[in-house]
């Protein structure tokens, strides 16, 4: 497909129905746009985006409702640490009357998955998940199914319990597209929640798109510009984790390890994909600051000294982004 520098009018009218979806999705969730948009973005990308906050912010009901708006299958999978990989991609049932072994696909088999609080399962379950994830194929037996698309992961997690949690090995966080995290309503917000969760009446969804409108859209996204010198920024942003002294950043004692070169993939991606949300063909500068936070925060491993200093990753970015030349 050639590459788009400006959306055809078919294109834009694509752009503009996700924006039904977002308003379909806020009919229920009070603001959390972030949260949103993050999702989406994985939608169009083809990527995995991990949701951390804290209980009662709606990352559930978000995932859910998003779900809604597309006809789509959808399986939610509450991690306990009791679940076995077959509980996740399914197992062989034998039959005792034919004789043979038939294949029970489990919920991992559907286009969008909810992992709720992925990181209360085990090891095992966590590498079944990453194969299905990165792979989009899964191994029951001696038997290998692929996935259907689209297929996306959208995982949740809560970062104040850590009593019987398994900690996500870095590879796996890696995987994950973005990592979006959630934060308290305002005010105005949490009385809104309440008045339209207590009046008794359940909100409907309308269905707006098809799988093969999201398959679309995707291949729309991956023809977005991106220029050269956009191309450079993003190095330059990613490099900047890695050999900070060379961006005249005093950082290195703060940073334990940079971002992998799949940072630089997904930022890429992910500027796209908000360039394609807001109706343009090519990406810009302010494309690739709306998602940094998210695409950078999981994978910049931080040193002792940071903790000690309370330094979070989102501090780390932000003295990047001010630092590095925007083109």
């Amino acid at each position: 497909m050639a590459k788009v520098v400006k959306l055809s009018e078919k294109d834009r009218e694509k752009s503009q129905k996700l924006q039904s979806v977002f308003n379909e999705v806020e009919k229920v969730i009070v603001g959390q746009e972030g949260m949103i948009r993050g999702l989406i973005t994985g939608l169009l990308t083809r990527g995995h985006i991990l949701l951390e906050g804290v209980p009662g912010l709606a990352k559930t009901l978000a995932v859910k409702t998003l779900s809604q708006t597309i006809q789509s299958k959808f399986s939610r999978i509450q991690f306990t640490p009791d679940l076995l990989p077959a509980d996740l991609v399914g197992t062989r049932i034998y039959n005792a009357k034919t004789g043979e072994f038939s294949i029970a696909q489990g919920p991992v088999f559907a286009n969008i998955v909810l992992a709720d609080e992925i990181n209360r399962a085990p090891a095992k379950v966590q590498s079944a998940l990453l194969e299905a994830m990165q792979e989009k194929q899964v191994t029951i037996g001696d038997k290998t199914f692929k996935l259907e698309e689209p297929f996306i992961v959208l995982a949740t997690q809560n970062p104040i319990e850590t009593e019987g949690t398994y900690p996500l090995p870095e590879a796996q966080v890696d995987r994950f597209l973005m990592k979006v995290v959630i934060d308290y309503p305002t005010k105005e917000q949490e009385i809104e929640i309440i008045n339209r969760m207590t009046d008794g009446h359940e909100i409907e969804i309308d269905t707006l798109l098809k799988p093969k409108d999201i398959l679309d859209m995707r291949e729309i996204v991956d023809a977005v510009y991106v220029d050269e010198k956009i191309k450079q920024y993003v190095t330059d942003i990613v490099f900047a984790t890695r050999n900070p002294d060379e961006y005249k950043l005093q950082l290195a004692h703060l940073i334990e390890y940079g971002c992998s070169p799949r940072a630089s993939i997904n930022l890429i991606l992910a500027a796209k994909a908000n360039a394609f949300i807001n109706g343009d063909g090519y990406v810009s500068p302010d494309d690739v600051k709306a998602v940094v936070f998210e695409v950078l925060r999981h994978r910049l491993i931080l040193s002792y000294e940071a903790e000690a200093e309370d330094v979070t990753p989102d501090d780390v970015i932000t003295q990047i982004i001010n630092k590095v030349k925007v083109p």
